[in-house]
């Protein structure tokens, strides 16, 4: 079976365990867009998810406008649709909120994560196909948090004890991209993803290195002063990049 192929088998098996967790308040919603949003993040995957990948971004869970919307990790419209010549279309979630409707490709908002992120890697390695001969983005949880007033929660502001069964699904769930890819480095967005990798590196066997990023949000101050340079420094300062 193709990697591609196996991301895609093991991305339904998530989305599957997922299914039957439950969140309390002030959690009153729940999109997993590796549901509503399959056929875009399935081609995503059987495209570029192709053959071993030295270096693994992994990301912490869907922004609003980015994956929520596309079904694609730190999934910026523009990016998916112009960079990667993704655009299908995108169902909704079981329950929406009114105020947080997922309109797919027709989302005229932008996630700044994302563009910043695949920003950088079209600068730096120009077409797509180019990026992902030896890179691979994922994340770590695919699931959408917000509260009654449709305010994101992300996973770190959740109780240990609503996310102790759904991180052991998203826990096996990096194991196994990681087994599949066998990446040289994984490297997390921020330090949420950083920790999540540092776990699944001391439960496997296969040898792979642990690196951070600054997280490109808007909400960090630092990310809003040059983030692709210091992202850049950080990868070459590690030895991801040269």
């Amino acid at each position: 079976m193709s990697t591609a192929a196996r991301l895609i088998t093991a991305a339904r098996d998530l989305s599957t365990g997922l299914r039957s967790l439950t969140f309390e308040a002030p959690t009153a919603y729940v999109y997993c867009p590796l549901d509503y949003a399959r056929e875009p993040h399935e081609l995503y995957l059987q495209r570029y998810g192709e053959g071993k990948k030295r270096v693994v971004f992994v990301g912490m869970n869907p922004g609003p406008f980015g994956m929520t919307q596309t079904g694609v990790p730190f999934g910026e419209i523009a990016a998916v649709r112009d960079w990667m010549q993704i655009e299908t279309a995108v169902g909704h979630p079981e329950i929406e909120h009114p105020k947080r409707r997922v309109t797919g490709f027709a989302c005229r908002n932008s996630e700044v994560s994302g563009r910043r992120l695949w920003g950088l890697f079209a600068q730096r390695f120009g077409p797509a196909t180019a990026f992902f001969k030896e890179h691979f983005v994922a994340n770590y949880c695919p699931l959408v948090f917000m509260e009654e007033g449709g305010r994101n929660r992300t996973p770190d502001k959740l109780p240990a004890h609503e996310t102790s069964a759904m991180e052991a699904l998203c826990d096996a769930h990096l194991r196994e991209v990681i087994r599949i890819l066998e990446p040289e480095w994984v490297i997390g967005v921020g330090a949420f993803a950083e920790e999540r990798a540092q776990r699944a590196q001391s439960s496997l066997s296969t040898g792979f290195k642990v690196g951070r990023i600054l997280h490109p949000s808007p909400a960090s101050p630092a990310a809003n002063r040059d983030w692709s340079g210091e992202a850049t420094r950080q990868l070459v300062k590690l030895g991801v990049w040269d």
